[in-house]
């Protein structure tokens, strides 16, 4: 009976942690606000702790420490946001000549279609329409609904970026009491290989950020100073949205394109020649970020694979979104680490590390 029970015991087993995960990734799906606030502080508190711990050792409370980080972060933030919108309002004053050419390109591309359409509708036999019906269509609002939208979204927006500097002020402060608390939740033997595991998340969760905020700025100045040389205007502005979206992994490289094009629409009228430049300029320095920055700076602390890599990226993108993008690698990464130093899932490690 014994063993009948052992055997019962273990088919079960596979059973309860399905569903154990399933219950994980419906609370993941639809308490998604929450759950994402809650990684984004986590990651944005490793990113902080080491000037904590820097001020701490000059003798400053943990709790003024993490106080005084965590206003000069905003203020760092505050300040960019400010020269950014400073750029973006005059690059606002001047869209009414970007914006005419975006009409006239606009128009001929909605000419050419019409022509497409006349075209095949000449194919088509003008029997079919004879004997429809005539169907009411009520009158649909998309402006009101978009609006609608837009403001329950910039809510959410809101809400989390409330949020998000009391977390990561409460997670720097009370760190050591989370860590010591979290020690408690294990047995006495296991509390040692618990302790290594969270020193190895927090070198990777901070590894990833750090190494992922130099390459978007090595991009973005990069890709500046590429502008400010073919003279483009806003240079640096469009050199910032740039670099930031060629990080964006797979489409990165042709959404980078897009600052560049329309504003060298109102200079670039009659030729392609520099559209296919700053295009191929753009992607060779893709190339390079991806193939040499990206692993030098960021590939040596996640130690995952292209697989596994993209599998998350897929997964977490349709679940979250954007944000789901952004932190598909950390959740990944912790995963593996966590994986590596429990003795029944270092296989799935060796396959996320393969």
């Amino acid at each position: 009976m014994t063993i009948e029970k052992i055997q019962v015991s273990a088919r079960a087993n596979p059973s309860q942690r399905i569903i154990a995960t399933g219950i994980v990734l419906a609370f993941c799906y639809w308490a998604a606000s929450v759950v994402m606030t809650l990684l984004l502080s986590v990651l944005l508190a490793y990113l902080l702790d080491p000037l904590v711990e820097w001020l701490e050792s000059l003798h400053i409370h943990r709790a003024v420490g993490s106080l005084l980080v965590l206003l000069l972060a905003l203020a760092l933030v505050a300040g960019l946001g400010y020269m950014v919108f400073d750029r973006a309002d005059h690059f606002a004053a001047d869209w009414p000549k970007y914006s005419s050419v975006l009409r006239q390109a606009a128009a001929a591309v909605e000419r050419r279609l019409e022509r497409l359409e006349k075209r095949v509708s000449e194919i088509t036999p003008g029997e079919e329409q004879r004997g429809r019906l005539a169907v009411r269509v009520e009158e649909q609002r998309p402006v009101r609904s978009l609006l609608l939208r837009g403001l329950g979204s910039l809510y959410t927006v809101l809400l989390e970026a409330t949020f998000v500097p009391f977390l990561i002020f409460f997670m720097l402060a009370a760190k050591r009491n989370v860590w010591h608390a979290t020690l408690q939740l294990f047995p006495t033997s296991q509390r040692t290989r618990v302790k290594q595991t969270l020193e190895e998340v927090s070198s990777v969760l901070r590894g990833y950020v750090v190494g992922n905020a130099l390459v978007a700025l090595i991009l973005a100045v990069v890709s500046a100073l590429f502008f400010w040389m073919i003279r483009l205007d806003y240079p640096f502005l469009t050199g910032a949205v740039s670099g930031l979206l060629n990080l964006v992994p797979y489409l990165g490289a042709m959404l980078a394109w897009i600052p560049p094009f329309v504003i060298g629409l109102s200079k670039w009228k009659t030729s392609a020649w520099p559209y296919l430049g700053v295009a191929g300029m753009l992607s060779f320095f893709h190339l390079i970020a991806i193939n040499v920055l990206v692993p030098a700076l960021v590939g040596r602390r996640v130690q995952l694979n292209a697989l596994a890599v993209t599998v998350s990226l897929l997964f977490w993108g349709w679940l979250w979104g954007g944000v789901g993008l952004i932190l598909a690698i950390p959740i990944t990464a912790t995963a593996k680490v966590i994986c590596d130093n429990v003795e029944s899932w270092q296989p799935v490690g060796r396959w996320l590390g393969a």
